[in-house]
């Protein structure tokens, strides 16, 4: 039977009666989404901060804790007639920030609704009390609790780095992630773990009468969400080691880095001058000072700057030649004050002459490594100047020079260390020679390296060869680090060279005043350091003073780097700040002999001597 148009228009309507009862059943019946969208204009949330994830030093002491600290929160359309003054009294403020604050949300009172504003940041509990005392006299008005960081030791400013309130750029570059008000890690530790760290926010849901005051909780809580703590990290450095290091470079510019070389973990990473902890929790009223401060404590020195190593470098030029044949430990080599090529001169103290690899270490020779540089790049078992440069290149970068180490730790920079297209572009292609670079055989000319890279130096030597990519996080409960932070990396050098090295580097500084060696102020009784002096040429000044060090001899348990600008010889400072700084970590204590050195390091003062960049 054919449908006439009547009929047809009655099974229509009906279809479609059918599909809205369905519709309208799904939305008032089933879905609770829908009923809470209605209910929005009557719906409160009030935000639950979580605490932010605690940071702990290798030992299980806090480095980063939480306290609670409080906002006062403002929901302008539910403020009633108050006394202006009493309230300024409670929160300790003028009544003039009152009235301007009432004054601000009167002119944007389309845009708040009846949204809550923050009114107070983070305000000393014993005020927060006292306005709770009195807080039913001033409708409208509520406490807001929230954790802010505390500083158990005075330990790695720098390291830790900050937290401090997000602004438009940052939401531009996490959108859906944070909101106005939120906090986040700014540097160091509180930024490279932030997802960490940070937790998860939640809510609780109210509702408004007619008369617009909240009155229940909305389905009686069961669409509140609890906020998620942020997880504990354990850093690897030590808390105490930290805080001895940040003492004797006191009022020094420099570096001062250990890393515990069997497994890369970074024990001491000092920045100095720093970041004291006791304005990380409160950075922002401190930070225009700490931005105009010449010395640039917010510059992390060990990760960021680009230094010459000075005759630290020795050790690296010593280990190729060595495997590449163009010395044996017994290659002796003269030095006449320096090493004469042409009418040029490469200078070098006064010594014993010749000497052998294991002497030159000692004595740090220059000409010795000038002759080992030229011998490299002149011999012919790589091509010519530029392809050995090329090959020399590549060896020094086995050891991680020239690039990023890959930490774990942000803005590391990478350094440099020269090629020969480097030296094409510079000179020309065949117009410079072994002699032209001849200051890199002493880790001066175009060489640049961290302090990091320097420990890591010094770590790759108390393994024998072989280094494993300095980090600072351990693995802990509630985190696992990457694999790669395990892997070791060999250099091109084989290991049975590195013995001879290593045993000059014991002469250097066990060998006795009077010997020729260079670091004899390092010895400490008991603990055979092993340590090479570098005195890196600086044209602005006071040359730099740089030494690098391992203890025990045998089975090492820390690699040191001490980087101090216009520090003068190697022997100055760097030798005995890195080794007081050993003595500490091995023995727990200095002993009594080497207070006196101690204390002069400790109250030592070179500020004076570091040129700096008045600001305009």
């Amino acid at each position: 039977m054919k449908l006439n148009r009547e009929n047809k228009l009655i099974i229509g309507l009906c279809t479609a009666a059918a599909i809205l009862i369905a519709k309208l059943f799904s939305i008032q019946i089933l879905d609770d989404k829908y009923k809470m969208d209605a209910d929005n204009n009557s719906m409160v949330y009030s935000v639950i901060y979580p605490t932010r994830g605690i940071i702990h030093d290798r030992n299980g002491n806090i480095l980063v804790g939480n306290k609670v600290a409080y906002d006062i929160v403002v929901t302008p359309k539910e403020v009633e007639a108050f006394d202006t003054l009493a309230l300024a009294t409670a929160l300790d403020v003028s009544p003039d920030f009152i009235r301007e604050k009432m004054e601000e949300y009167r002119r944007n009172r389309r845009r708040i609704g009846w949204q809550s504003v923050v009114m107070l940041k983070k305000i000393p509990q014993e005020t927060y009390m006292r306005f709770a005392e009195t807080a039913y006299r001033f409708p409208g008005f509520k406490g807001q609790a929230r954790s802010i960081r505390e500083y158990p030791y005075n330990a790695g400013g720098n390291l830790l780095g900050y937290v401090s309130e997000v602004d438009a750029r940052f939401l531009e570059k996490h959108p859906g992630e944070y909101s106005s008000g939120d906090y986040a890690g700014k540097t160091g530790i509180e930024a490279a773990r932030e997802q960490e760290l940070k937790g998860e926010k939640g809510y609780s849901i109210w509702l408004r009468n007619s008369r617009n005051r909240i009155e229940s909780r909305y389905l009686d809580g069961e669409m509140d969400k609890d906020a998620v703590p942020g997880k504990d990290i354990t850093t690897t450095i030590d808390a105490e080691l930290q805080h001895y290091g940040q003492e004797l470079m006191k009022n020094k510019v420099g570096s001062l880095v250990a890393i515990e070389p069997s497994t890369g973990e970074i024990l001491t990473m000092v920045s100095s001058p720093g970041i004291d902890v006791d304005i990380l929790a409160d950075i922002g009223q401190h930070y225009s000072d700490i931005v105009s401060d010449p010395h640039k404590p917010m510059f992390n020195r060990a990760v960021q700057a680009p230094y010459p190593p000075g005759s630290v470098f020795k050790l690296v030029n010593g280990l190729i030649g060595l495997q590449e044949g163009v010395l044996t430990p017994d290659t002796h080599y003269p030095c006449k004050m320096g090493y004469h090529f042409g009418k040029h001169k490469l200078g070098c103290h006064a010594h014993k002459s010749p000497v052998d690899l294991e002497e030159s270490i000692m004595m740090s020779c220059n000409a010795y490594y000038c002759y080992i540089l030229r011998d490299l790049l002149e011999n012919g078992k790589n091509g010519d100047v530029a392809q050995s440069m090329d090959k020399w290149n590549e060896y020094v970068k086995s050891f991680g020079f020239g690039q990023k180490l890959g930490s774990d730790f942000p803005a590391e920079l990478g350094g440099f260390i020269p090629n020969s297209e480097y030296y094409n572009k510079w000179y020309g292609k065949r117009r410079w020679k072994a002699t032209t670079v001849i200051s890199l055989s002493i880790g001066q000319g175009e060489i640049g390296c961290t302090p990091l890279h320097m420990a890591n130096l010094c770590a790759t030597l108390a393994n024998r060869g072989y280094y494993i990519t300095p980090h600072i996080i351990k693995d802990s409960d509630d985190l696992t680090i990457d694999p790669k932070y395990k892997e070791k990396h060999y250099t091109m050098v084989d290991q049975k060279h590195f013995a001879t090295v290593v045993k000059g580097m014991y002469r250097a500084v066990n060998s006795g005043f009077g010997s020729g060696a260079t670091a004899s102020i390092a010895a400490v009784d008991g603990l055979d350091i092993c340590g090479k002096t570098g005195t890196a040429q600086n044209p602005h000044g006071d040359d730099h003073s740089v030494f690098i060090c391992f203890a025990p001899m045998d089975n090492p348990k820390i690699a040191v780097a001490a980087y101090i600008e216009n520090g003068g010889f190697g022997a100055s400072y760097a030798a005995p700040i890195a080794s007081l700084l050993t003595e500490m970590y091995l023995n727990k204590s200095i002993g009594a002999e080497r207070r006196p050195l101690e204390k002069r390091m400790m109250d030592s003062n070179l500020l004076h001597k570091v040129k700096t960049k008045k600001k305009k």
